[in-house]
């Protein structure tokens, strides 16, 4: 039987962030067993990636795609699993989820494309929205300091953290390649301006650099992440591989309880 494709009509706006991101996946995914690659996505923008790509795919709920990729890399081991959220999906919504996948290290990739705003219910602001954001519920805009979430994920022992760009698809490719091969949670955070909200191209285009120096040890990857302050549009932005530590994950160590409990239960039947 031959496979048949149907045509799904893109409607992310012309010249949204989010296409860097599509782009960069495509180019990694056709150098892999397509049948052994899972996209898992949330709700918002970001989620038709589902739609658009032709890989094993699984919508989840508003928060809940973390949770639903672990349980996908918990059934097959041998699957790629990457995770596809928005800042307000994976930090607002299923930030308790997100905390605990990376303190267990499951194995699979989180891609966060943040844009600093809930772009699809139009312009709320997140917790990563700059102090002043003004949006659909903030008017007088945002008094709160927003989170650094690298420095956040550096905090509680995640064992790989990086940042990209959509507008530098290159260095995306290369970010998002490392960190599906790494074994463990694989944290990365991609800037992806949304065109209609809060549309950053020029000045993500003029802050952004690439690190020289990657796999920087635990405090110098976190004075790094520190670098870009949220709310100072003058300090510049760095990309690259904040930090990579190989840890036993947690599939592993369910590998190895099973394995423990199984021989007692055969122990006890002799």
């Amino acid at each position: 039987m031959s496979e048949t494709i149907l045509p799904t009509k893109n409607t992310w706006c012309p010249g949204c962030g989010n296409f860097g991101i599509q782009g960069a996946l495509k180019e990694i995914i056709e150098k892999r067993d397509k049948r052994k690659f899972v996209l898992v996505t949330g709700v918002g923008c970001h989620a038709k990636m589902s739609d658009y790509m032709n890989v094993n795919s699984l919508y989840s709920l508003h928060g809940r795609g973390i949770p639903a990729a672990v349980g996908v890399k918990l059934g097959n081991e041998e699957l790629d699993v990457v995770c596809c959220a928005g800042d307000g999906d994976a930090y607002n919504e299923g930030i308790a989820h997100l905390i605990h996948a990376a303190k267990r290290n499951s194995n699979i990739t989180l891609i966060v494309h943040d844009n600093h705003a809930f772009a699809l219910t139009v312009k709320q602001a997140t917790i990563t929205s700059p102090k002043g954001f003004v949006g659909s519920t903030t008017p007088e805009g945002s008094f709160y300091d927003p989170v650094n979430p690298l420095d956040m994920m550096l905090s509680i022992g995640t064992t790989f953290v990086a940042r990209g760009y959509a507008g530098k698809r290159d260095g995306l490719v290369r970010i998002i390649d490392e960190g599906i091969k790494h074994q463990g949670f694989s944290f990365i955070e991609v800037l992806q301006p949304c065109i209609a909200w809060h549309n950053t191209y020029a000045d993500y285009n003029e802050r952004t650099y690439d690190m020289e120096q990657e796999f920087l040890s635990l405090e110098g990857a976190r004075e790094k992440a520190r670098e870009w302050d949220y709310n100072n549009t003058e300090s510049k932005i760095p990309l690259g591989i904040f930090y990579k530590e190989e840890k036993k994950t947690s599939e592993e160590q369910m590998k190895r309880i099973s394995s423990i409990r199984a021989d007692e239960l055969i122990e006890k039947r002799r």
